[in-house]
């Protein structure tokens, strides 16, 4: 039962990060980085604390007194986390969205998966799972076969849209001129390393969520894991983020003279404000769940690869609900669709390998 809970939290945080960028859709007559940088202010500025103080009264407190050793890597994760960010929208820009998209997602699956337990052959730390420990289980296999099958699967998507470009070059559709396959695999390489540096990050600062783990069971005896207890840990990894990304968007405005988005008044700025904020709150809620998903699953490796797995899966269905494969031969859309079905295969290999643990 808790294997089964720690993938529905696990949907429901994948559902939020593969739709928060349709209600950006909705924002007129604003540059990217003035939407982008104030649905950032929410994502990584407003709701996390507000979370917090919701679940743990006194998340201040256990930031306040821990030690600089544990939050200085935790924030530097988030700056190199944001970092990352940055870089998937260059990924994007010259491979194309499913293509880009697929590239760094599986990169990140990766890294996020597998470094933080080789990491703990090293370094043993009680009640997490090394590398050699998976490898020498049953069910630590079958989470890496969840894991290989995902990566198959993503790397089938990619395929697909390569296929896509392809056909709408032929038929005369739009294609990317921008294609730069050498550059765009060295950036996606780059962001899909530095993107796996959040879940580096929520590792680096788990000595937080185990305060507010303990606060919890001091609360409750007898209870389970806390649900909420990565919250306190996404504030300071969040401002890692807001860091980066707060100071690229800044430079954008002055560079493409956008400052006067926040208050032109011949674009709809309640609208575009509220939509923002959607999109940034919507955001956040994918690491919340993930919280939640971890609390149930325990084992980091599978709880990232669950996560992005639905990522993947929930963008891509997305993009066949709003018709991005219009206009693609039938092939093109049965590969797509295996892609999908692979990824599905993965988060039940990867939620059953959890099970029996």
């Amino acid at each position: 039962m808790q294997a089964i809970l720690g993938v529905v939290f696990h949907f429901i945080g994948g559902f939020a990060s593969g739709s928060f960028y349709i209600p950006y859709k909705k924002v007129k007559g604003w540059a990217w980085e003035s939407y982008w940088i104030v649905g950032g202010l929410f994502s990584w500025l407003i709701v996390p604390p507000l979370a917090a103080w919701l679940t743990i009264p006194d998340f201040t407190a256990i930031i306040g007194h821990t030690p600089a050793a544990v939050l200085v890597p935790t924030y530097i994760f988030g700056l190199l986390w944001g970092i990352g960010g940055l870089t998937y929208g260059l990924g994007v820009r010259y491979l194309g969205v499913a293509l880009g998209s697929s590239i760094i997602l599986g990169l990140c699956s990766v890294f996020g998966a597998l470094v933080p337990s080789i990491y703990y052959d090293f370094y043993p730390q009680a009640g997490k799972d090394s590398f050699s420990a998976m490898l020498s289980s049953s069910w630590g296999q079958l989470v890496l076969a969840g894991l290989a099958i995902c990566v198959l699967g993503i790397i089938v998507c990619g395929k697909a849209g390569a296929m896509k470009d392809r056909e709408l070059a032929t038929s005369g559709g739009s294609q990317n001129a921008e294609f730069k396959i050498g550059l765009g695999l060295t950036v996606a390489i780059i962001s899909g390393l530095l993107s796996a540096c959040f879940a580096f990050g929520i590792d680096a600062g788990k000595q937080m969520a185990n305060e507010a783990n303990n606060w919890w069971k001091g609360l409750n005896p007898g209870a389970g894991e806390f649900l909420f207890q990565n919250n306190v840990t996404y504030v300071i990894v969040l401002w890692g983020g807001l860091t980066t990304n707060l100071v690229w968007c800044l430079i954008l405005n002055f560079r493409n003279k956008t400052f006067g988005d926040y208050s032109n008044r011949k674009t709809p700025l309640l609208r575009n404000y509220m939509f923002s904020a959607l999109a940034g709150t919507t955001w956040f809620l994918q690491f919340f769940f993930y919280g939640m998903g971890e609390s149930k699953l325990g084992n980091g490796a599978s709880s990232w690869i669950l996560h992005m797995a639905f990522i993947i899966l929930i963008a891509n269905l997305w993009g066949i609900v709003l018709r991005e494969w219009r206009g693609v031969s039938r092939k093109t859309y049965l590969t797509v669709s295996a892609g999908i079905t692979l990824i599905i295969l993965s988060v039940l290999v990867v939620g059953y390998g959890n099970s029996i643990k």
